[in-house]
């Protein structure tokens, strides 16, 4: 598993260009609604799951490599980099459950609005 420092080291050293050519679009919100507030716990307690190293319960820079291609998605490492980086909070270099929740809820400009109820 990569350190927060080989992360780093690894972001930094690397020219980004971190333009995804995509457009994002939020469903959270839609989904909360339809689903509820456990019904979507759960889903994201399942692509936690779907993302983890079985062995560590982590998700680390290896298990996010592998499960994206596994997926038939095609991202660069320094994307993989910035995107565990973005979530972790302990500086570990891995995502734990709750940090990958909380970088959902923070990636969800909906569900971070303070004026929006569930």
């Amino acid at each position: 598993m990569m350190t927060y420092q080989q992360l780093n080291s690894f972001n930094t050293s690397m020219d980004l260009d971190l333009d995804f050519g995509f457009e994002f679009e939020d469903y959270f919100p839609s989904m909360v609604q339809s689903m509820g507030t456990d019904g979507f716990i759960g889903e994201l307690q399942n692509g936690f799951r779907l993302l983890m190293d079985v062995n560590k319960g982590l998700i680390t820079f290896e298990s996010l490599k592998m499960n994206t291609m596994l997926l038939g998605l095609e991202v660069r490492d320094d994307e993989l980099v910035c995107m565990l980086m973005e979530g972790d909070l302990d500086g570990d270099g891995a995502l734990s459950q709750m940090e990958f929740c909380i970088l959902m809820f923070r990636l969800s400009p909906a569900l971070m609005d303070a004026g929006y109820a569930y």
